[in-house]
């Protein structure tokens, strides 16, 4: 899979920006606040619908363009695979006479070869996996930021995980609601017997996939780790899961005599505290736990190999693997590292990655490499 034609209207900095993609290794380069960053976002938003840094869509319209009653972005892509092109499409149009930034809003818009579609139906047309910087969180950052990870891991291969995820999510607000009503004698704790079953109905299918999906990441991030610390360090990926089974327990049991041992508590809280949604992944390295005890190069090197994992992961089950998306990841490791790493990305149908200095890639990697020069929005091929 890859992107052959990308385009960006009024997206961040980039006013206007048509641009033709090849398969293999791009590299981006430029001085910081130029758009690197800027240009893989788009890219993963046009495969989840969603950035990965904006906390509101206003936040990506380029407001700098003069002129305009109403503000936009559009993003497109032509996507290729062995099944021929799929053009994706994603507009945000702001409200007329929106001038106010903090105030706008933004309804967006997504197409798939020009139908009107949702944005889980967005899911998994392109796949991507995308590192930047702030990923070490992933290993130093709360338990949420890991269950994020599983789920980005999962819900781009698998439409029926991310249906449950949704419903999860809805039942779990649900529940807490009446968690709370009772917790105020306001409602009676024999009505949580429905919103226990539907938490365990979708909340099984999370925790399964999950665990599937550890048991096969776990073996690449290692493999991957050895290779980036050249030997001197084994990694260990764990799913620790609240929901704990006896030898021969079924899961759904497990699950609802958790939910039975722990309603006394749930109902003095008023939320819900058993479930996928308190779950987490420990990162052993050489049986410490990184999570707790590692440094900021060990979250950095986790992080990657984690990456990595789970783009291996796509690949394995979809036999087609995922666009790799690589934001500054060269710029704090060490020569060796720096060269497993430009290995790895060979393996991938298309990898993006940017640097500040040429001087981060080998010669021999950037005589394979596609070259752009990135200034004030725009690229130039080198």
């Amino acid at each position: 899979m890859y992107i052959s034609h990308l385009s960006l209207n009024n997206f961040r900095n980039y006013a206007s920006q048509e641009i033709d993609l090849s398969p293999g290794a791009i590299v981006l380069c430029g001085d910081n606040a130029q758009g690197k960053t800027n240009f893989l976002e788009a890219i993963y938003m046009l495969a989840t619908s969603k950035s990965p840094r904006a906390s509101a869509d206003r936040e990506l319209v380029n407001w700098d363009i003069t002129g305009q009653d109403i503000p936009f972005s559009r993003l497109s892509a032509d996507v290729s695979d062995e099944n021929g092109t799929v053009q994706v499409e994603v507009v945000l149009t702001g409200q007329p006479g929106s001038d106010n930034l903090e105030q706008s809003r933004f309804q967006k818009r997504i197409k798939v070869n020009g139908l009107v579609r949702r944005a889980t139906d967005l899911i998994g047309v392109i796949r991507v996996v995308m590192f930047d910087p702030h990923d070490t969180d992933i290993v130093g950052g709360s338990p949420a930021l890991r269950r994020r990870y599983l789920d980005a891991a999962n819900s781009q291969i698998d439409p029926v995980y991310l249906r449950n995820l949704q419903q999860y999510s809805k039942v779990i607000l649900q529940r807490n609601h009446l968690l709370r009503m009772i917790k105020e004698q306001r409602s009676n704790s024999d009505e949580l017997r429905f919103w226990d079953e539907q938490l365990v109905e979708s909340g099984c299918y999370l925790i399964d996939r999950r665990q599937s999906s550890i048991d096969s990441i776990s073996a690449k991030a290692a493999e991957i780790h050895k290779q980036l610390t050249t030997g001197t360090e084994d990694l260990e990926t764990i799913y620790v899961r609240s929901v704990a089974q006896r030898q021969g327990q079924d899961l759904a049991s497990a699950f609802l005599e958790a939910l039975q041992s722990a309603r006394g508590e749930e109902i003095a809280r008023g939320m819900s505290i058993v479930g996928p949604h308190r779950d987490d992944l420990r990162l052993l390295a050489d049986g410490v736990n990184m999570c707790i005890y590692g440094s900021r190069g060990q979250h950095r090197t986790i992080a990657l190999s984690l990456k990595l994992a789970q783009a291996k992961y796509i690949t394995s089950l979809t036999d087609d693997a995922p666009i790799l998306l690589l934001d500054d990841v060269l710029s704090e490791l060490d020569s060796e590292r720096r060269r497993h790493l430009l290995g790895a990305i060979e393996d991938y149908q298309q990898a993006i990655i940017t640097s500040t200095d040429w001087d981060h890639f080998d010669a021999d990697f950037l005589s394979r490499a596609v070259k752009f020069k990135i200034n004030q929005g725009s690229l130039i091929l080198t």
